[in-house]
């Protein structure tokens, strides 16, 4: 398997698939690297030879963003919006959706499973 930012690719994938595997690099950087760097985007990983990939990790490391430093930007950006008390930094703190979703109904994925409040009695009468 080839090793590219510290992240192993699946060689048996073509390139543009598989340097998704990258944290941080989607469909259009992918292609894009590949571009600049002057290969097919159909080409399997297990076909580059070793100047080609280091020649990907050279444009990753130059341009990009990726894998740890990435997740630490995202964090401390998360972290700055709670300090400031920022309206979608309370959204965070309390694990409810950030961006304007309703919560009547759905947001289970922030929320967590249903913690079932007992309703009131009934009243004989």
């Amino acid at each position: 398997m080839p090793r590219i930012a510290g992240v192993d690719i699946p060689d048996n994938k073509q390139i543009r698939i598989a340097l998704r595997y990258i944290y941080g690099v989607g469909p259009k950087f992918a292609d894009a690297i590949c571009a600049e760097v002057g290969i097919e985007g159909n080409t399997r990983a297990r076909e580059l030879s070793d100047e080609h990939l280091a020649q990907i990790a050279a444009v990753i490391e130059a341009n990009y963003i990726v894998e740890g430093s990435l997740r630490r930007q995202l964090q401390q950006n998360i972290q700055r919006l709670k300090e400031i008390r920022s309206y979608r930094g309370d959204r965070h703190r309390r694990g409810l959706p950030v961006r304007g979703q309703r919560t009547q109904t759905n947001a289970r994925t922030r929320k967590g499973k249903k913690k079932t409040v007992a309703g009131k009695k009934g009243v004989k009468g």
